[in-house]
């Protein structure tokens, strides 16, 4: 992970007191920030600064945080900022589409400074390591490109997710070994798994749709998880 003092995170939300309350603690921490207080400024910025990390409250003035998340996935310039989202709504449904969107993790206010700061570290550490993994992976029907972040199967692009794709690097990456839905959910979304474990099925299912008869490679262990045959 680089110098704290080299890491720009970008914290998203209209109420100052919740601002000055997240600024303070990254500073403290050395990290650099910058702020933003409507969902058109904080989406330039982002654009522009593409920051290390991004703090997103969901309700915003102009575009929402969910919208903000879905457009920063959509550009290749944006797409890997890791997004945790930070909202006072609590809802399981919320949730789960944030983290479908491509948010990175889900914290609900009032929260604990140290709990999102420990968040924010533990991401941070994960990008790192996402940087330095293997940039190709060959197996069965897949090929996928770590560094451009994309898939074929059979020869043929398939258009997935930034989560759909890190979900299918790690179960191909670790062939027949079977993957626990919290398993899943701590090393591909890179959190504790403190939701609904659904949001791995819902991930997966929707994966498998995309990827057509490639689907028969990710085979379900019920009641458990998820595991990666390189040969049927």
């Amino acid at each position: 992970m680089p110098q704290k003092n080299e890491v720009r995170i970008l914290v998203v939300d209209d109420e100052p007191d919740v601002l000055e309350l997240v600024v303070f603690h990254l500073k403290k921490e050395n990290y650099k920030v910058a702020i933003a207080d409507t969902g058109d400024k904080a989406l330039r910025m982002a654009v522009e600064q593409v920051p290390s990390l991004l703090i997103l409250d969901l309700m915003l003035p102009g575009i929402n945080g969910l919208e903000i998340c879905k457009l920063l996935k959509q550009n290749p310039k944006t797409r890997d900022i890791p997004i945790i989202m930070l909202t006072a709504r609590a809802g399981e449904e919320d949730r789960i589409l944030g983290l479908e969107l491509g948010a990175h993790d889900y914290v609900t206010k009032p929260f604990s400074p140290r709990e999102l700061i420990l968040r924010v570290n533990n991401l941070l550490l994960l990008k790192t390591s996402e940087r330095n993994a293997v940039e190709i992976i060959k197996t069965g029907p897949f090929h996928l490109d770590t560094i451009k972040h994309q898939a074929t199967v059979d020869g043929k692009k398939v258009n997935i997710t930034i989560t759909e794709f890190k979900l299918l690097c790690l179960l191909t990456n670790r062939v027949g070994e079977v993957q626990t839905r919290e398993t899943l959910l701590r090393d591909v979304w890179g959190y504790e798994p403190t939701i609904d474990t659904r949001t791995v099925d819902t991930t997966v299912q929707r994966l498998r749709t995309k990827i057509g008869k490639a689907a028969k490679h990710i085979e379900t262990i019920r009641g458990i998880g998820y595991r990666y045959l390189e040969f049927i």
